[in-house]
């Protein structure tokens, strides 16, 4: 190798450690043998490969700088010495070899989601719920350690209680080391020789329990409420996850809801249409559990003579409050009710009332219809 080693992996003398270990990475990724078999493309690996040893270690680094021989006969066989762990460095940014250590015992538990039904008026006004979930609580037998009274964890001697086995082969490359978990502690770095009878050395047990949820004023269909800590208590007796309650609001027989309005619709006979009315209907406090109590369970509509089907009135704030504030409104739709049966005084009279307004015989007017009684009707249920 008479090539500069800067140059082999196109960095200036005065780089420093992190500008060499991403131009080997960047090398790598294009030369590697797996990427290219080529065998031209194989010895330039290994070129940038013998490279990136020597400028990636500080002494080997300083004794080539000064002109020594830190090369030697050693050719890329036996005895080259670069780890596994730096070619997929190269591929995936990973760590040296053994930076991992055993993995710990505590750790956080997992989220947990559980979905509840609720009400309109609940989800309108907020209700307090009470719940009962099955999620993994602390060990009270050995309050998290996973160890029988009287024991606890001892040092692997397997893998000296690093958690980690080594793994070497040799290839053309050189020496392959590989570190993988140890089998018999499991990575941990340590062995329960007497496990817990409870949780069989896991720290937790699987348990029912009952806690109040408080649902907030506003909420709909699929948003979450968030209960930190009340998750699964993590392996080891570590700390819980974050349980989310998922809203499911009903459907409701008079009402539907479009965001924070509320849409209903109201129907009345053609001669209450005709001639002008004022209903009393009832709200959504009417399906809160204080209703007895309360004085906004009703309001009145005032419907003015001569009301067309399908007119709208629009009631400001008596929707659904919004989670961070305000109200929203409720929009009445009125259909009018033409009768389909009539005795004959009933007959008689209307069509005495269509000769007065001289409607025995109607022609009929016709004009451009951008939405049909009907259709909006229906506009006002799907929101």
């Amino acid at each position: 190798m008479s090539q500069d080693l800067y140059e082999i992996l196109d960095v200036p003398r005065d780089a420093d450690a992190d500008t060499i270990k991403k131009a080997y990475r960047r090398l790598a990724r294009q030369l590697h043998p797996d990427v290219n078999p080529d065998p031209e493309t194989q010895d330039r690996f290994k070129e940038v490969t013998r490279a990136y040893e020597v400028l990636s270690d500080p002494q080997k680094r300083a004794a080539y700088d000064r002109g020594g021989d830190v090369l030697g006969d050693a050719g890329f066989g036996q005895g080259a010495g670069f780890s596994f762990t730096d070619i997929m460095d190269a591929f995936f940014g990973g760590g040296q070899a053994g930076s991992r250590g055993p993995r710990p015992r505590v750790r956080r538990g997992q989220d947990a989601l559980i979905r509840l039904e609720v009400e309109l008026a609940e989800a309108a006004f907020g209700v307090t719920r009470e719940l009962k979930v099955d999620t993994a609580v602390l060990c009270t037998a050995c309050r998290g350690s996973g160890a029988a009274a009287g024991s606890q964890p001892v040092p692997c001697e397997t893998c000296q209680a690093s958690g980690e086995v080594a793994h070497v082969q040799r290839s053309l490359l050189g020496e392959i080391r590989t570190l993988r978990p140890c089998p018999a502690c499991r990575g941990y770095g340590s062995i329960i020789p007497e496990p817990c009878r409870e949780c069989s050395g896991e720290g937790r047990v699987r348990s029912r329990r009952t806690l109040n949820v408080k649902i907030p004023p506003g909420v709909d269909t699929g948003t979450r409420v968030q209960l930190a800590g009340q998750g699964e208590i993590g392996p080891g007796g570590g700390p819980a996850g974050d349980l989310y309650v998922e809203i499911h609001v009903a459907p409701h027989e008079t009402f539907t809801r479009a965001g924070a309005d509320l849409r209903c619709a109201v129907t009345v006979p053609m001669t209450a249409a005709a001639l002008g009315t004022t209903l009393t209907l009832p709200t959504l406090e009417a399906d809160l559990p204080d209703a007895e109590s309360r004085t906004d369970t009703t309001f009145e509509l005032d419907l003015k003579p001569g009301t067309q089907s399908g007119t709208e009135q629009t009631l400001s704030g008596r929707g659904v409050p919004g989670l961070r504030g305000g109200r929203g409104d409720l929009v009445v739709t009125v259909l009018v009710e033409t009768p389909t049966r009539l005795d004959p005084r009933q007959e008689e009279l209307l069509r005495e009332l269509a000769a007065i307004r001289d409607e025995e015989s109607p022609s009929g007017s016709m004009k451009a219809s951008h939405k049909s009684v009907f259709s909006r009707f229906r506009d006002a249920f799907n929101g």
